[in-house]
This record gives structure tokens, C-alpha cells and sequence, in this order.
């Protein structure tokens, strides 16, 4: 069984299926980095607990930045957020997103 939340015509903000909660990118307000990144991760969380999951059970997180010289400053917010022991499957990379204003996007796939 496939459910989906928040569906609209574009897209879910999550689809479930087979144990796996598979997130809509999400992206944050602020004027840095690490204020998006902040803002970004808390909206990840309200959609993990809506899913029934939890930042310990992410399996994978992709995250896009618009530029990687922001690579550590997400990341220091990033390592402050992710529970020890609990880092899933990783990636990041530069791409150009959506709105000129954003800086980072997290997508995230978690077991419920």
C-alpha cells in the first residue's frame, strides 16, 4: 500500500510505502547558511514525526547547496542535528535551486 500526505498536483510532501517515508525536498528562511540549514532540518522533523519516523531512523539524506563554499557552515549545523550514531547514507553536491534566495535543500528518505 502507497499512502501520501499533503498531496497536491505537483507532488506529496510524503509518500510511505513498505516501511520506507520518502520526504519532499525541504528548504528554510534565513538570510545564511546556517540560519536555512536550521530552519530547513526543523521543517524535516515536523514531516518525520507526521511520517511516524525520527531523525533515527533517516536511511539517506541528499543536500543540495547552491554554492559547496557553504559546505561547512551546513555542515555545523548539520552534525549539531543528527543524533550520534544515527548518521545515514550521505550525499551533497551544488546544484542551482529553485528561488535565487535559497541556499540549501534536504532531501531525506527515513524508515517508519
Amino acid at each position: 500500500m502507497i499512502e501520501r500526505f499533503d498531496t497536491g498536483q505537483r507532488m506529496s510532501k510524503i509518500v510511505k510505502h513498505n516501511g520506507v517515508a520518502y520526504l519532499c525536498g525541504q528548504v528554510g528562511d534565513g538570510e545564511t547558511v546556517a540560519e536555512q540549514t536550521r530552519d530547513c532540518l526543523s521543517r524535516v522533523d515536523a514531516l518525520l514525526e507526521k511520517a511516524g519516523s525520527s531523525r533515527e531512523k533517516m536511511l539517506q539524506v541528499v543536500i543540495w547547496l547552491a554554492d559547496m563554499s557553504d559546505f561547512a557552515e551546513m555542515n555545523a549545523v548539520w552534525d549539531t542535528w543528527v543524533p550520534e550514531g544515527h548518521a545515514p547514507a550521505r550525499a551533497c553536491g551544488e546544484a542551482k535551486l529553485a528561488r535565487a534566495e535559497l541556499k540549501v535543500e534536504v532531501i531525506v528518505t527515513a524508515a517508519y
